[in-house]
């Protein structure tokens, strides 16, 4: 068994299960799933989510943070918003113990249906990530800007012009507004003072700062708004659950 490191007693994950080791220093999901197994980097290559915290179904496992699956057989991409592998590891069963071997490198696997090779095995990631960019902008026509009295409701579907920079997807079908409050400014009756609360998919969100004068931007055009104050509330934590049914279509996530 050389270059293979014993990582945990075979009993001691159900089938299907999975479970978080430790091999030569570095994190890996490891994966039990019809009598076989299967190691992964513990890390989404969208953003460095935590894979062995997600939720596992057949042989797929999907990124707790934006949902993105990946194969656990090969470490393949399957859903946006990841396009790039996370790296796989070569598994062993044996005196019953499961071991496992680290891999120079990902297995050349693309984003694509599961069992399937990538279509697009050329492009780099970030013209993956470009094209799907461009597919969400011309797919849908741009829409007006609301009118009438500044309404949460109103408020909310202007926030439909702010999209997460990585995602592609507005930040209402996202789950990100947990609340607008709309209250008279302090020294003009005919206008408005807008509080948004805000969370972010995750602490330490890259395109917290851009969402947040994206979000400013956007309600602050409007002749009635006086001001624009955004909140960040991480409490409760957001997770893909809070996504609508067309974030979660755009996203490919079932």
């Amino acid at each position: 068994m050389q270059g293979f490191t014993r990582v945990i007693e075979v009993d001691e994950v159900p089938d299907p299960g999975k479970t978080l080791v430790e091999v030569e220093g570095e994190m890996i999901a490891l994966f039990h799933v019809g009598d076989a197994w299967y190691a992964l980097d513990d890390v989404c290559t969208h953003d460095g989510g935590p894979l062995a915290d997600g939720e596992l179904r057949d042989h797929k496992i999907s990124c707790p943070r934006h949902g993105a699956k990946f194969d656990i057989r090969t470490g393949a991409a399957l859903t946006m918003p990841a396009v790039r592998p996370t790296r796989s590891h070569e598994t062993a069963v044996q005196d019953g113990g499961v071991w496992v071997r680290l891999r120079a490198a990902p297995l050349d696997q693309g984003p694509g249906a599961l069992g399937q090779p990538t279509s697009i095995p050329s492009q780099t990631a970030p013209a993956v990530a470009a094209a799907a960019q461009e597919a969400v902008t011309t797919s849908r026509s741009p829409s007006p800007a609301p009118t009438g009295p500044l309404c949460e409701e109103t408020a909310r579907e202007i926030l439909k012009e702010v999209k997460d920079p990585e995602l592609f997807v507005n930040i209402v079908d996202l789950g990100l507004i947990y609340g607008v409050t709309i209250t008279p400014a302090e020294d003009d009756a005919a206008k408005h003072h807008v509080a948004i609360d805000m969370t972010m998919t995750s602490p330490a969100c890259p395109a917290g700062p851009q969402l947040i004068a994206d979000t400013k931007r956007a309600l602050g055009q409007r002749p009635d708004v006086a001001a624009v104050e955004v909140r960040i509330v991480m409490d409760p934590p957001w997770t893909p659950d809070r996504m609508t049914e067309a974030a979660r279509d755009q996203l490919g996530i079932f």
